[in-house]
C-alpha cells in the first residue's frame, strides 16, 4: 500500500495523529526534502529506507513504490501542508491506477492555515470578505489565462498566494492592475510553523519592497486583503438576538 499523507506547515506536531503513525510504520518513505522539515523523520523506523524525491524525476518515485510494494512493503509519500494543494498528486495517483497499486491519502494541514495562524488572522471575516482565493503568480509553471492574477485580483477577496515569493515585483504590479488598492492590507509568512518563521506586514503598495527589505524570496505564502486589517461584523451566530437551531434569540 502507498499512502500519501499531508506533513502540515512545518512543526513536527502539526503532522495529523493518522500520518504520524503511518510514518512510524513505514518500510519506505519518499518525502518532499525541499519542502518538509527533516524533523518529521525522526517518527521513522530504524531500518526505514529514505528517499528525498527533490532529486528524483516522477519515473523515479513511481520505481521506488513498485520496488516497495512488490515487496510486500509499505510505503509513505510525504508531501508538505495538504498535497492537494499543489503537490503534484494527481500524476502520481493516475499512475499508480494505471499499475494497480493500491493507494490511500491522508490529509494535512496546509501551510495556508499555519500562515494565518502566524498572523492571528482569520480569512473570511463578516462584512470583509466570505471568500478566500487561493492561487499563484504564472511563473515557469504558467496558470490559466483566466485565472491570471489581475484578474481574480478584482474581485478584491481574501487572497493566499503560494510559489510566488520569488516574483513580488511582478506580484505587486498584478495585484495593483486588478484592482487592490495599494494600502490594502498584505503580509509575508516565511515558513509558517517552522522554528525560524517569520512575518513581514505590509500592504499591497509595499509588497516588493518590504520582501526585499526583508530578505524574503522563496518559502512564504503572501497574504493579501482587509481580512488582516479591516474593520468588520461580529458573527451573528454568537449574537444573543439571533435565533438559531441550539437557542432562541433575545431581543
Amino acid at each position: 500500500m502507498i499512502h500519501f499523507v499531508g506533513a502540515g506547515p512545518g512543526a513536527p506536531d502539526l503532522i495529523t495523529l493518522r500520518g504520524a503513525a503511518l510514518l512510524r510504520e513505514a518500510d519506505v518513505v519518499i518525502w518532499a526534502g525541499s519542502l518538509v522539515n527533516p524533523a518529521l523523520l525522526d517518527n521513522c523506523k530504524i531500518g526505514c529506507e529514505i528517499f528525498d524525491s527533490s532529486r528524483m524525476t516522477l519515473d523515479e518515485v513511481l520505481a521506488v513504490m513498485e520496488r516497495a510494494e512488490a515487496e510486500g512493503k509499505t510505503t509513505v509519500r510525504l508531501h508538505t501542508g495538504d498535497p492537494s494543494l499543489y503537490g503534484a498528486l494527481r500524476e502520481q495517483l493516475d499512475a499508480l491506477r494505471q499499475r494497480d497499486v493500491a493507494f490511500d491519502v491522508t490529509p494535512g494541514v496546509s501551510s495556508l492555515f499555519g500562515a494565518a495562524a502566524a498572523l492571528g488572522a482569520e480569512f473570511t471575516l463578516p462584512g470583509v470578505s466570505q471568500s478566500l482565493i487561493v492561487t499563484r503568480l504564472a511563473g515557469r509553471t504558467p496558470v490559466p489565462e483566466k485565472e491570471a492574477l489581475r484578474s481574480l485580483a478584482r474581485h478584491g477577496a481574501s487572497m493566499a498566494l503560494f510559489l510566488s515569493a520569488g516574483m513580488l515585483d511582478e506580484v505587486q504590479t498584478e495585484l495593483l492592475a486588478g484592482g487592490y488598492a495599494p494600502d490594502t492590507p498584505a503580509a509575508l509568512v516565511y515558513k509558517a510553523s517552522w522554528p525560524d518563521e517569520r512575518v513581514v506586514r505590509c500592504t499591497v503598495g509595499t509588497l516588493a519592497a518590504a520582501g526585499a527589505e526583508a530578505g524574503i524570496a522563496k518559502t512564504a505564502l503572501i497574504l493579501v486583503g482587509g481580512f488582516l486589517d479591516a474593520p468588520y461584523e461580529k458573527s451573528r451566530l454568537y449574537d444573543p438576538s439571533f435565533t438559531t437551531g441550539f437557542r432562541e434569540g433575545k431581543t
